[in-house]
């Protein structure tokens, strides 16, 4: 069974995705727009990625669990209505495990990097077994309150791949190759 891997929908330019810092030198706009994400937290872009010598602003962001729990959960919070999701599918067997690792998410909010040990190495069958949300951080969304921040992936596990990833890989929801 092929094991898929996740990533929101958006506007893409050219023919591969890009990690952050790449943005910044082909399409300033868009990594702007980007990197509002990090307002509250500039830092956080320079933060290392150990096992693949490079910053979290140098990798493209995958998820092994599909959105729809995470946003259900969101919505049960009170702080989002029900939401239409638009994401892409990567098959898991495509990536190169010496350009991927596994980034275990604990959230905790005054942790910041994240240490050595919370990176894993890279398999299709690692992101497998990490499929599924954990309960503590469906809770987590289940219960926020008006003032905590929307993190919906703060303690769901990150496939990180240092570089580009050609767009041609990625199917849509329904299945279909994503298009320019």
């Amino acid at each position: 069974m092929t094991t898929l891997l996740y990533k929101a929908a958006g506007e893409i330019r050219g023919d591969d995705i890009l990690p952050l810092n790449d943005l910044r030198v082909h399409y300033p706009d868009l990594y702007e727009r980007h990197f509002a994400k990090y307002a509250d937290r500039p830092q956080r872009a320079s933060a290392p990625v150990y096992p693949l010598d490079c910053t979290w602003a140098d990798v493209v962001f995958l998820s092994p669990v599909h959105p729809a729990p995470i946003f259900e959960a969101l919505h049960e919070s009170g702080r989002i209505g029900p939401a239409v999701i638009k994401y892409w599918t990567l098959d898991a067997e495509l990536l190169d495990p010496a350009r991927t690792c596994i980034l275990l998410k604990r959230h905790d909010p005054a942790q910041r990097p994240q240490p050595p040990e919370d990176f894993i190495p890279y398999s299709a069958d690692a992101a497998a077994a990490l499929s599924t949300p954990s309960e503590k951080a469906l809770h987590r969304l289940r219960n926020l309150n008006a003032t905590e921040p929307l993190y919906p992936w703060a303690d769901i596990p990150h496939i990180l791949h240092r570089g580009p990833i050609p767009k041609r890989l990625f199917r849509t929801s329904t299945g279909t190759p994503v298009v320019s």
